[in-house]
């Protein structure tokens, strides 16, 4: 059996990891082509507020001509919220958190009536010893979306952080925020509503900055997101649409011996699923009111596997650094590569600020064409760092 240990503590059990590093993985695959209803469910979750991406009206008049998506719609097209890749083989005992992800975008939109195809591997791991868990895995994998024309849309690759959850509970890293909520008062709410309604409407005609204006050190207009809260973690999390019942299909890569697809990753015991109940009541693998994600809406959860208090989603964050930069760049610019890495969840209670500043402007890209690279931190009303990002972003040169 193969084993890390990291000191003289707890085991990860790697038996059913190490032989799967490298190969190409299954997962699930959405029945139905991208609607307009689910652009318009996904910019509401994710608070992206952009009309071209909601707006019917508006969006006839721009050169699209008719809704698009947004560039991270292509995360709630995927099965798994972008992780099924990076969470390969049985760990028993375990949980997992998201550490980061990484994109790249290739130039073809998603429009309403689009369906993307997914091809995912598993690419790597290492397993190094943390203040949070002990031996912790980070793991990571790939996933290619391609749409219904073979068309190349976008490629990701996420970390998984994968831990043995009854060593994170005992730790209790996060116990002393367990119960405490910021309380908000109403100035400070208005406060908050005054900063994000400056941000919606600091390019809401969705103009594009011109390389050459943009110089090193200039500012992205500051946004803020909150206070987060259950309904706020419960509306993201329905709007992957793989959460919807009966929404995908399992499948498989073809010529590959025991490939992984819907195998138990080896949840802690409260957090699994049961798949072939799920078959009469969709709701045994619902993921929210029942498996690994019940954590982020219940505190009691929470705690089982070390975070303590309800807390938010790795590949939402992601998301909204790609928003915050997207509507930045305009209907004539966008995003060709953004690399977060997460550093804290959101938890209940707090906001989330976004900083972006302009730290390099480079004419001989590797895409071929000028981009300019923005740094962008995302973190708490105590100026705790939740994310930290480098981009680089297409403009009309």
């Amino acid at each position: 059996m193969a084993e890390s240990r990291t000191n003289e503590g707890p085991l990860l059990d790697l038996s059913d990891v190490d032989h799967r590093v490298g190969k190409l993985v299954g997962g699930g695959q959405l029945w139905e082509p991208c609607a307009k209803s689910d652009i318009r469910r996904w910019v509401m979750a994710m608070d992206y507020v952009n009309p071209l991406h909601f707006d019917q009206e508006f969006a006839a008049q721009t050169r699209w001509g008719d809704l698009i998506a947004p560039q991270s719609m292509a995360v709630a097209l995927d099965y798994g919220h972008g992780c099924q890749p990076a969470c390969v083989g049985r760990i028993p005992g375990s949980h997992l958190i998201f550490g980061g992800e990484e994109w790249w975008w290739y130039g073809t939109p998603i429009r309403p009536g689009d369906k993307l195809f997914q091809e995912r591997r598993f690419h790597d791991y290492k397993v190094t010893d943390t203040k949070f868990a002990g031996p912790t895995m980070f793991s990571r994998g790939d996933t290619i979306h391609r749409n219904q024309h073979g068309a190349l849309v976008a490629k990701a690759r996420s970390t998984a952080i994968r831990y043995l959850a009854e060593e994170a509970e005992k730790r209790g890293m996060y116990d002393a925020t367990r119960g405490v909520k910021k309380q908000w008062t109403r100035a400070e709410i208005a406060a908050i509503d005054q900063a994000r309604h400056a941000w919606l409407m600091s390019n809401r005609d969705g103009r594009s900055p011109h390389w050459e204006e943009v110089s090193v050190g200039d500012r992205l207009p500051r946004r803020v997101i909150g206070p987060h809260s259950i309904a706020s973690f419960t509306t993201e999390y329905r709007a992957f649409v793989f959460n919807i019942w009966g929404t995908f299909h399992w499948t498989a890569p073809a010529g590959i011996d025991d490939p992984w697809i819907n195998q138990d990753p080896g949840w802690v015991d409260g957090f699994g699923f049961d798949e072939e109940l799920a078959r009469i009541d969709p709701r045994a693998r619902d993921g929210l009111y029942v498996g690994p994600s019940r954590g982020h809406i219940d505190d009691s959860y929470a705690s089982e596997v070390g975070m303590s208090r309800a807390y938010g989603y790795g590949a939402t964050m992601a998301a909204w650094n790609t928003d915050y930069l997207a509507f930045w760049a305009g209907h004539d610019g966008m995003v060709r590569h953004a690399r977060s890495d997460f550093r804290s969840p959101a938890f209940e209670g707090d906001v989330t600020w976004f900083d972006g500043e302009v730290v390099d402007k480079i004419e001989k890209s590797e895409w071929g064409f000028p981009v300019v690279q923005v740094k962008v931190t995302l973190s708490d009303q105590d100026g705790n760092k939740v994310v930290t990002s480098l981009n680089e972003v297409e403009l009309p040169y």
